[in-house]
């Protein structure tokens, strides 16, 4: 088997080529479709096997160089191997591939799929801290690939150059404090302005420990916040800091404020664009009442609240529901409103006693949003939203959720397309837009 030549057909969720043997499916990782290749198999299964490439017999013209010198065993990227462009494409497949199959539904046009750099783009990391005491050094980084170990990394593609710099001098920064095999992990946020590293600490810090945090700190031009336990006792090592992490959206005058421990987009220049596109997708009109669904830190409410008469966001966190509020109050925005709500628990008289909804956007999590399109599908057709836009980071339950709209609630799906929102990773999002069938 190991020296059987295998057709690879495509790509799966995991970048993963797929191929088939005497009617059994190989899953190849490192294989890019209409590969050639040999594959050293590690594990069987009745129904498929997974392997590795080890000879590739005829290449895609499509596979590229890997830019990072520890592409294959950071677990941080899975498709530095595939042209960007490729990337987009194989993504698009994916959750054409996803709607047809698990949802039934096809989109009369798929939209262009939503570019951005490719390199840098991640604003957002967690990095794990490691003391390794057969090496008698720290690790800082991703994980390697399906493992448990910290990657051996001295820099890193994805990250922000000045971030990427910082990993080395990381490392001897955690060397130089009393217990280096005390510190967890470091996450990163990049905002506008400012570089916020949160540094989770298992022991209390000394004061020299301290003093050479502010030291790297004036050094490096970041600011330190601190993680004791759990996430409830981030905070920043300066006081005066708290208020200074944030990201603007130009194209509607507003600058967001948020936390280390907020949940903002990894890539701020793709969301830009997603938020900018959302938006004409939905096609507000002045005298519209929208609702955007998992609203978060309102990153899409408070640009609706510049199109529309008035939006409601709802939000299952209390902390990003009284966020957002902030936001929109420094915004000088008034008539943004927001509820707190677990949207995964809704029925239909709940979304009944919001009053008219003329459109809606949902911007779910993994989890997608199958309680609330099912409510959507229970009330009277007039009631329901004239369009949906639906902002998806798993394309299967968004196929899922759209097979409710389109098969029970009567919507169209008019458009969806891809959005490479993690380049070179297997993360897929996307955007679909669906119109009442009246």
């Amino acid at each position: 088997m190991p020296q059987e030549v295998l057709q690879v057909e495509s790509l799966d969720l995991e970048a993963r080529g797929v191929a088939r043997h005497e009617g059994k499916v190989v899953f190849i990782e490192g294989a890019l479709a209409s590969e050639r290749v040999t594959a050293n198999i590690f594990r069987r299964k009745p129904s498929f096997d997974i392997g590795r490439v080890q000879v590739i017999v005829r290449e895609s013209s499509q596979r590229v160089k890997p830019r990072c010198e520890h592409f294959g065993v950071c677990g941080g990227c899975v498709m530095q191997h595939l042209d960007p462009t490729a990337q987009v494409a194989s993504k698009q497949r994916v959750l054409e591939d996803n709607l047809a199959h698990i949802g039934n539904v096809q989109p009369e046009q798929m939209l262009p799929p939503l570019h951005g750099p490719t390199w840098g783009y991640r604003y957002r990391a967690r990095l794990s801290v490691r003391w390794v005491a057969k090496k008698g050094t720290v690790l800082v980084g991703f994980h390697e690939r399906k493992s448990s170990f910290v990657a051996d990394i001295k820099t890193c593609h994805v990250l922000p150059p000045h971030v990427a710099a910082l990993l080395v001098p990381l490392r001897g920064l955690i060397m130089a404090l009393s217990a280096p095999d005390r510190f967890a992990q470091i996450e990163v946020c990049v905002g506008d302005a400012v570089t916020v590293l949160v540094l989770r600490h298992l022991d209390p810090l000394s004061a020299d420990e301290i003093t050479t945090l502010r030291t790297f700190a004036v050094q490096h031009h970041i600011q330190w916040w601190l993680q004791s336990k759990g996430p409830d006792t981030v905070k920043p090592l300066e006081p005066e800091d708290e208020h200074k992490l944030g990201y603007s959206l130009p194209e509607f005058g507003l600058r967001m404020p948020y936390r280390p421990t907020d949940f903002t987009q990894v890539n701020h220049q793709i969301n830009r664009v997603l938020v900018s596109r959302a938006l004409s997708l939905l096609e507000v009109q002045p005298n519209d009442r929208v609702a955007d669904m998992f609203c978060g830190l309102g990153n899409f409410t408070l640009p609706l609240a510049t199109k529309c008469q008035e939006v409601v966001g709802v939000e299952g966190s209390a902390t990003l529901t009284e966020r957002a509020q902030q936001a929109a109050a420094q915004a000088g925005i008034s008539n943004a409103i927001f509820q707190t709500l677990n949207l995964f628990e809704v029925d239909q008289s709940w979304l009944q006693s919001l009053g008219r909804i003329d459109r809606m956007l949902i911007d779910p999590p993994r989890e997608g949003a199958y309680a609330l399109v099912q409510a959507i599908a229970a009330i009277a057709l007039p009631e329901r939203p004239v369009r949906i836009v639906y902002v998806s980071c798993n394309p299967a339950t968004l196929a899922r959720d759209a097979q409710v709209l389109v098969h029970e609630a009567g919507y169209h799906l008019r458009s969806a397309g891809a959005i490479n929102m993690f380049p070179h990773t297997s993360h897929i999002e996307s955007i679909a837009v669906f119109e009442r069938n009246d």
